[in-house]
């Protein structure tokens, strides 16, 4: 009589967790306001101040940004902090949009 053969599981394959997926959700937003030629500074300066909590220097030297640099980013968050930020930027005149950072 042979003795009965034991067989061995088989071994298991662990797919690895796809690093740069979960980078990607944790990657902040961030608002982006563009120059535009029909608000004054000082509104935009205003804005700043009224949506975000920003000090009027803070708010002063984002304005001077965008300005100058035709751009400048304003607020980070997750998507829908992003996305509630330009809608409100939106409501106020402002051109924004967002991007992942």
């Amino acid at each position: 009589m042979s003795s009965p053969v034991m067989s061995s599981p088989a071994p298991l394959e662990v797919a690895e967790p796809d690093t740069d997926a979960a980078t990607e959700t944790e990657r902040p937003w961030v608002v982006i306001v563009w120059n535009d030629p029909i608000n004054l500074m000082s509104y935009v300066t205003f804005v700043f101040q009224k949506l975000f909590g920003y000090s009027k220097a803070k708010a002063t030297k984002l304005m001077l940004q965008v300005h100058h640099d035709g751009r400048a980013a304003v607020s980070s968050g997750t998507r829908s902090e992003a996305e509630r930020d330009v809608f409100r930027l939106h409501e106020h005149g402002l051109w924004a949009t967002m991007e992942q950072d």
